[in-house]
């Protein structure tokens, strides 16, 4: 393989680097590395490229590591290139934060390249992944159930401001648009290591890189060799899936596009609210590709979401009803509301625009029959909130209908068990009712909203029917508007009086 004429042809036809760029090499002293420093030398002249070396010594193999620092200074010496070298202790990085070795280490690694690219005022970073890794990249992946969007493996270029790093305390927040360009990733590590030979090059061997334990390395050593009984060429193939996920995402990735701006009602740097009714009809590849995207979005560092906490995800806002959540990767928390889904932190689930709230401590009294209009306070969030009625009239049509109400926010209660002074009020200490369905068992109606997922922030604002006691004792709930019924206030076959409740929004043209 012409290894010289394979990279050059990927720089100009992915546009990797300009002429007179300003790079940062990331050079381990391994043989990918040294590879991709020596070809750099050699365009160098024909680019008007200024070069940087840029070494991290991860404070991991004792005097090897001491010996491949010393290795890449002396080389890049030699070439007449300047050069920064780092020592950092990644195993109490990886302990303090929680990661394993080798994800510490790759985030250490980034974020001192971008830092290097930063203090020098480097337009790029070039490093060394060539196609095998391609391939073991694509096959981890698929291993972890990442989807379409892991399966295209890494892209020949990108931005570092993008990408989980791990920087110095006392660095600059990391530019938004340096690159990082794979020029190697069309050189498989045979091409690379007969390059090596043929020039005279003498690369340092890491012995860990042979070390099982590290999940990268059983597939290179174990699995690979494995699958290449099955199939001589699976790593060819893997690059080949690695393409056409590329094109089919990029389709994807259009349409989702064009769904998020359709879709999309209020975006900030904590919350995320989708219009649900639009949302839901969306093709189930969409549906799939905007909360990922949302997730994304609010968590910029985030570098993949697994199929199980898609599939989770997907399931509730597909098929949940108003309150029901799921949870995504670092704190996030998908609800369902009336007509909206958020996609928030756990702690920031908004409060639903799109369903009656109570902001008043006092009970409103209810009239039936007759309309009850809810207070117009709100938080500011909600701007301007929308007013809710509630509609109560004598019913005396089907009992099947009533049983088979399939709509939360219309409730059919007993008259009499409901009494002639109902109110509408919050939630308060020690509040109990007896849930529908749970045979006239007595539940503490906080327990009750943890059970069924209501997020915290909804609760001290949802209405509660009540029926008031004339003697003032403690009054009665009867419905959890839009959850529960109580048991006792439910219509029976010998029910003698029936009231339909039903909440509706007041049109903005008659308010």
């Amino acid at each position: 393989m012409d290894v010289l004429g394979v990279v050059q042809e990927t720089i100009e036809r992915e546009h990797l680097l300009e002429r007179k760029a300003k790079i940062v090499l990331g050079v381990s002293g391994g043989p990918d590395s040294l590879c991709l420093l020596h070809l750099f030398t050699r365009l160098q002249a024909q680019y008007d490229w200024s070069l940087h070396v840029a070494h991290l010594h991860h404070g991991l193999r004792g005097a090897a590591a001491d010996e491949d620092m010393v290795f890449v200074a002396l080389q890049a010496i030699e070439w007449g290139l300047s050069c920064t070298i780092q020592v950092i202790d990644v195993a109490a990085v990886a302990q303090a934060r929680g990661l394993s070795i080798e994800e510490a280490a790759r985030q250490v690694r980034y974020g001192f390249l971008s830092q290097v690219a930063q203090e020098i005022g480097a337009t790029a970073v070039a490093v060394g992944h060539h196609a095998d890794d391609q391939s073991e990249t694509v096959l981890m992946h698929f291993l972890r159930g990442s989807g379409l969007s892991g399966l295209r493996g890494m892209s020949p270029a990108v931005d570092l401001g993008n990408m989980r790093l791990i920087r110095s305390p006392a660095a600059a927040s990391p530019h938004p648009h340096i690159p990082l360009v794979r020029p190697l990733l069309a050189v498989p590590r045979a091409a690379i290591e007969a390059y090596c030979h043929d020039h005279h090059l003498a690369p340092r061997i890491d012995q860990s890189n042979r070390d099982v334990t590290y999940f990268r390395n059983r597939l290179r050593h174990e699995l690979l060799p494995l699958l290449e009984t099955y199939n001589p060429n699976i790593r060819a193939l893997l690059r080949r899936t690695a393409s056409l996920a590329k094109a089919d995402y990029a389709l994807i990735a259009t349409a989702r596009d064009t769904a998020w701006t359709r879709l999309v009602q209020a975006a900030d740097a904590r919350v995320i609210t989708f219009e649900l009714k639009g949302w839901r009809a969306l093709p189930l590849a969409l549906r799939r590709a905007t909360l990922r995207q949302a997730a994304y979005r609010l968590r910029p560092q985030l570098r993949d979401i697994d199929f199980v906490h898609v599939k989770a995800a997907l399931d509730v806002a597909t098929h949940g009803t108003t309150g029901a959540q799921a949870t995504l990767p670092q704190g996030l928390c998908l609800t369902v509301g009336y007509d909206t889904l958020h996609i928030a932190d756990t702690e920031a689930v908004p409060l639903p625009p799109d369903q009656p709230l109570l902001w008043q401590t006092d009970p409103i009294p209810v009239s039936v029959p007759g309309q009850t209009t809810l207070p117009r306070t709100a938080a500011p969030s909600l701007s301007p909130p929308p007013l809710w009625q509630l509609e109560a009239q004598m019913w005396s049509g089907d009992r099947r209908a009533v049983w088979s109400n399939p709509d939360r926010w219309t409730a059919y209660l007993d008259a009499d068990q409901l009494g002639p002074h109902p109110a509408l009020r919050p939630r308060r200490a020690g509040d109990r009712f007896q849930p529908l369905g749970m045979g006239g068992k007595s539940v503490s109606l906080a327990d009750f909203m943890v059970n069924v997922k209501l997020p915290s922030q909804w609760r001290d604002h949802t209405p509660l029917l009540v029926h008031q006691q004339p003697d003032g004792d403690q009054d009665q709930i009867a419905w959890v508007v839009g959850w529960r019924i109580d048991e006792r206030a439910q219509v029976m076959q010998d029910t003698k009086h029936v009231v339909r409740l039903r909440w509706h929004k007041v049109p903005e043209e008659s308010m």
